[in-house]
């Protein structure tokens, strides 16, 4: 998971692919949506370069967000790990989400079931 201030564009997209590959070392199976930053010059650029090689791609429909993982996370993370929480800034909500992934990262037939939901696995 990478946090950061501002927005997201392709190029943290990049950064976030090459950080994958540097922790996995096995082939990727990356399943995203269709958000511009997925599909930008930089994306392109990088798969190109060679990338694609360890790294495939499968775009989800446009917008079903049912069948997108992540949203089971990021609605787990929502309503269980930060639930009831009041930070006092963003540095604080940042730390308070990082402990959240962490304790997420362990329960692993919790992380399961956002794959089994739209019938990934």
């Amino acid at each position: 998971m990478m946090v950061q201030k501002r927005a997201y564009n392709s190029e943290d997209v990049v950064r976030f692919l090459e950080q994958l590959l540097w922790c996995i070392p096995e082939k990727l199976l990356v399943i995203w949506d269709g958000a511009p930053i997925h599909r930008g010059q930089p994306v392109k650029d990088f798969l190109a370069s060679g990338a694609a090689g360890r790294i495939h791609l499968e775009q989800l429909p446009g917008y079903a967000p049912e069948l997108n993982p992540a949203e089971g996370i990021w609605g787990y993370l929502k309503r269980v790990g930060l639930k009831n929480l009041c930070c006092q800034n963003i540095p604080h909500l940042r730390v308070e989400l990082c402990r959240a992934k962490e304790r997420l990262r362990h329960k692993v037939d919790i992380i399961k079931s956002f794959i089994k939901q739209p019938g990934f696995y």
